[in-house]
């Protein structure tokens, strides 16, 4: 079902409860990309809502089949439901924001002006934040964190409203709570990354669904970045490079150890190098056991959804 390049811009949506937002931001997406004179599709992705929210949008679909909606049976999280819409996504550009109404849509021109300058992934900035001071402190924190650790300067790597080229999005495998990082993940593939200030507004309706336990593991999917960009197609490049310096330096303790038994008499039951010597070759073996595993698993796994959908609206 999916397509690429059959619309100009393709607005994905992730939703979890908002029935009392959707409308409202669909109409003030419409506006503004029918004043730019683009052909567009919105895809709003419905990560399990129980309040109504997709029964809103069908009935907009109804009305205008430029309003698309992917059901998912329960609640999968944001990253799965942003891999659902970049999945089904048709356009040239793809942009994603929040149905909270927290995000612009009047920031839309602006991202794809800088779109137009040559990058290939444009993040916004909420330079001016109108969200509780506990959020305020942990997004600051973890964006600094994040700043330092991917090596990639940028002041606000969560922010939901982002504009990509679509051979980026397409070729991005999202999960668990990488749409965090999806400018890191871009940055590393070769992409060219910028961010630029957008507005931020207050929440209108219903409540947040920020929670602080979502850094703890946002930082642990940072570090599976890391390796996956680097070592994903090659895990024994990482785990063999550390298996055969283990087991060398294991190695080179045995034999300065059998040379003193050989030729001193030394005794080495008691020795600590004989212990360190053999724990090394122990762990450099099985180090370089689980690059091949993992070098096999890479070979015969194929990709595939980490959600599963109930229902299509707006799709032939």
């Amino acid at each position: 079902m999916a397509g690429e390049g059959q619309v100009d811009i393709s607005i994905v949506v992730p939703l979890l409860n908002e029935a009392g937002s959707v409308l409202e931001l669909y109409e003030g997406i419409k506006a503004v990309l029918q004043d730019l004179g683009k052909d567009f599709e919105v895809i709003f992705v419905d990560d399990g809502s129980t309040d109504g929210s997709a029964f809103l949008i069908k009935e907009l679909n109804e009305k205008d089949s430029r309003a698309k909606l992917i059901e998912f049976r329960k609640n999968y999280g944001k990253a799965a439901a942003l891999a659902a819409g970049f999945n089904m996504a048709q356009g040239h550009v793809v942009i994603t924001m929040d149905a909270d109404l927290q995000d612009d849509p009047k920031e839309i021109p602006n991202l794809l002006n800088k779109l137009n300058e040559g990058y290939d992934l444009v993040s916004g900035w909420k330079k001016v934040r109108h969200d509780p001071f506990l959020k305020r402190v942990s997004s600051k924190v973890y964006n600094l964190f994040t700043s330092l650790f991917s090596g990639i300067r940028l002041h606000d790597f969560n922010c939901g409203l982002k504009a990509y080229r679509s051979e980026v999005v397409k070729t991005m495998n999202v999960y668990g709570e990488l749409h965090r990082y999806l400018p890191v993940i871009a940055h590393r593939n070769g992409y060219r990354v910028t961010e630029i200030p957008v507005r931020h507004h207050a929440r209108k309706y219903g409540r947040s669904k920020y929670g602080v336990a979502r850094f703890t593991r946002g930082a642990f999917d940072l570090m599976t970045i890391t390796f996956l960009t680097r070592y994903k197609k090659r895990p024994l490049h990482l785990f063999g490079s550390w298996g055969l310096i283990s087991t060398f330096a294991g190695l080179v303790i045995l034999a300065v150890l059998a040379v003193q038994k050989i030729f001193f008499a030394a005794h080495l039951s008691r020795r600590p190098l004989l212990f360190l010597g053999l724990l090394l070759v122990i762990v450099g073996m099985q180090s370089f056991s689980i690059g091949l595993l993992g070098e096999m698993i890479t070979e015969s796994r194929a990709e595939s959804d980490n959600y599963l959908v109930k229902k299509y609206t707006g799709w032939d």
